[in-house]
């Protein structure tokens, strides 16, 4: 009996407030999906029909659309639907799914955004080499790496939360957390076990995680130190690293706002501020990033320019 869970549907709190405007929160909400949507397969599109830009720098950019949608879409149709109806609960089975969606999405989000910076390196710091060192195999091996292992980690995690006892079902928040599943178990008492359902997991991706944060600063250390001997690295920083910093600034705020919003946040706050503490890494970084690119990197915005002239 100590693997079962006597929880079998979750409420949540958020939306208590929100009756008189459910109307226009709903109609903005769904605006702002449809844009996401808009955006991320207009960039997908083009960079999967346009031959010339099936390189490695615009495939890993493939990817973090792709990595958008597929954590958008854990969020939006679920949020969506509880606008509309007077009870906000979640099936036991659909809360682990949204919580491995959302959180898998998030670490993918930083593993694509660690290994463009590497390609980025390999073309400013090595580039003469850039095509031998990027060929096919290792851009395989490397998009693998951003997608397999977050998911691999969080199936183990999803793993130890599906073992845990459940004594309370209430989740204060918009849509299902490990880390609030996991304070939900009947021997969730210390800082730890609040944290993770099993600590060497939570290690484990922290280590990941980590290293991945070092090897983004190694790779930007040596790139700036090749721009000031170089105006033709320079010119390659501005016009394709700064996209990619402003990408890794918006994903990091975002994601640090949500974890210690979860971890330290107060009830104090206004409900709308703590919706958009728990929304924003699902709002910020899926909308900007396309657009980032998209209007920075020229072969991207010339052809959806070009596209856009061909039907008028």
């Amino acid at each position: 009996m100590d693997n079962e869970s006597f929880v079998f549907v979750f409420t949540h709190s958020g939306l208590e407030g929100t009756m008189h405007y459910r109307g226009t929160l709903f109609s903005l909400t769904l605006l702002c999906y449809c844009v996401i949507l808009l955006v991320n397969m207009a960039l997908i599109l083009t960079i999967i029909l346009d031959e010339n830009l099936h390189e490695p720098m615009y495939i890993f950019l493939c990817n973090l659309c792709i990595s958008g949608l597929y954590g958008t879409v854990g969020f939006y149709p679920k949020f969506l639907l509880d606008l509309l109806s007077y009870a906000h609960v979640s099936s036991y089975a659909g809360c682990m799914i949204q919580a491995f969606v959302l959180y898998s999405y998030a670490c993918c989000d930083f593993s694509i955004l660690s290994v463009m910076a590497y390609d980025r390196y390999v073309a400013i710091c090595r580039p003469l080499q850039y095509h031998s060192v990027m060929t096919k195999q290792r851009v395989t091996q490397l998009i693998s790496f951003s997608w397999f292992v977050p998911l691999f980690l969080m199936v183990i995690c999803s793993l130890f939360i599906y073992r845990l006892r459940l004594c309370s079902s209430h989740i204060p928040k918009l849509y299902c957390a490990n880390f609030l599943i996991a304070q939900l178990s009947c021997s969730a008492t210390s800082w730890l076990t609040s944290i993770a359902p099993s600590n060497s997991t939570a290690l484990l991706m922290t280590g990941i995680y980590l290293l991945h944060a070092v090897f983004i600063v190694c790779t930007y250390v040596y790139m700036v130190r090749s721009c000031l001997r170089s105006l033709e690295d320079r010119g390659k920083f501005m016009q394709t690293c700064v996209p990619h910093l402003l990408s890794l600034f918006h994903v990091i705020v975002a994601l640090l706002f949500d974890l210690m919003y979860m971890r330290y946040g107060s009830r104090d706050l206004p409900q709308s501020l703590q919706n958009f503490l728990a929304m924003e890494f699902l709002i910020v970084p899926p909308l900007l990033n396309p657009l980032i690119y998209g209007l920075k990197l020229t072969k991207i915005r010339n052809r959806i320019l070009g596209l856009c002239k061909k039907k008028t």
